[in-house]
């Protein structure tokens, strides 16, 4: 298979965890015959100080003609001004919207050997399994904002066509894995969670019968999701309940290094960033933890090129890679810490040793 791939490596800690992913596709490619083109372009602040924009029109263009976009992070503190007229978050939102990208799919499924590294206790991590659909192009973040001397409003705003399409998404993500949804909202307060409670609702009596479908106030949600979160299958959520709810949600991992994920629309095109940011602080110190990066790669490989069976090798040489105590600073404790690089070699040689039966087939 032919693929191009656009790489935005963005900021901070971005361009190391990219390269380190780039090379892991490349091992991919080599051990089952595949052909990935790599084009590198600019996003967030280094795009501002190198073209005065956050999202060049050549990074948009390249990514829309791409069939698959993989993102580091975007902003750091050179950039960090709220009142700045331009700003590197810009470019990321404005990247999701030119490719129509509306559900951002966010995995957590908690590594054995990572367990201790969580402040959650372990017995309540085993066999957590959850699957975070967030509706990524509405809400608070999109809705006008005004500000004055006095006072500042920012409009949350949702349509029944943003609320079905995201909410369809999750039905059938439920639907292929343990058929349970929790919609995640503040209906006894908002009126875009009312709506979006009573479109959920219809969806679900007239077209997903077969999936179990309950709705949680996001307070009770925060609480049950480090206290009980087993219990979870695919939760779904408007925009900002699902920014904060998924960093949340890392602290079942261990690390925000370890969760990746997925921004997906209509078309095969799909957005692919680990859900951390740019860890300004640990820029160029080559210990920034890559696995994200990295299984979003198997997310791109999955939903993008439709490539599983190289998705799924991605994902054991990670667990294989944790598994043999291969951890990044965040996640050692007491133990000497891998550097970024020799973390995505450790992926590397597990997809050599794993990969065995596509490369003998080939």
């Amino acid at each position: 298979m032919q693929a191009d791939i656009a790489v935005l490596p963005g900021d901070g800690i971005g361009p190391e965890v990219t390269a380190v992913a780039v090379s892991v596709l490349k091992s991919v490619a080599r051990r089952h015959g595949h052909q990935f083109e790599f084009g590198q372009h600019d996003i967030g602040g280094v795009a501002i100080d190198r073209h005065g924009d956050p999202l060049p029109p050549a990074t948009l263009r390249a990514c829309q003609q791409a069939d698959a976009v993989l993102l580091g992070a975007v902003g750091g503190p050179k950039w960090s001004d709220p009142n700045a007229r331009i700003r590197p978050e810009q470019g990321l939102l404005a990247l999701r919207r030119g490719l129509g990208l509306y559900a951002n799919l966010r995995p957590v499924r908690p590594h054995a050997a990572a367990l201790n590294a969580s402040p959650i206790k372990p017995h309540l991590l085993t066999g957590v399994d959850i699957m975070v659909v967030r509706e990524l192009t509405g809400g608070i973040y999109f809705g006008d904002k005004t500000r004055d001397a006095d006072s500042a409003s920012d409009l949350c705003s949702y349509s029944v066509v943003e609320i079905e399409r995201v909410v369809r998404s999750a039905f059938q993500l439920a639907r292929q894995r343990r058929g349970y949804l929790v919609s995640v909202d503040k209906a006894n307060v908002l009126e875009t969670s009312r709506l979006w409670r009573d479109v959920t609702s219809r969806i679900g009596r007239d077209e997903f019968a077969d999936v179990r479908l309950e709705h949680v106030l996001v307070d009770a949600m925060a609480m049950h999701l480090l206290s009980k979160p087993r219990e979870f299958d695919v939760i779904v959520t408007e925009n900002m309940f699902g920014d904060i709810l998924t960093d949340e949600a890392s602290m079942l991992a261990g690390s925000l290094g370890l969760l990746p994920s997925a921004s997906l629309g209509d078309g095969k095109v799909g957005l692919y960033e680990p859900i951390h940011g740019s860890a300004p602080d640990i820029a160029g110190k080559g210990i920034a933890n890559p696995y994200a990066t990295i299984l979003s790669c198997a997310m791109l490989l999955r939903h993008s090129l439709g490539l599983y069976e190289e998705a799924d090798c991605i994902e054991r040489a990670v667990d294989g890679a944790l598994n043999a105590q291969a951890f990044t600073a965040d996640l050692a404790g007491g133990a000497r810490p891998l550097s970024t690089q020799a973390a995505g070699q450790a992926v590397i040689e597990q997809i050599q040793a794993r990969c065995y039966v596509a490369e003998l087939r080939d």
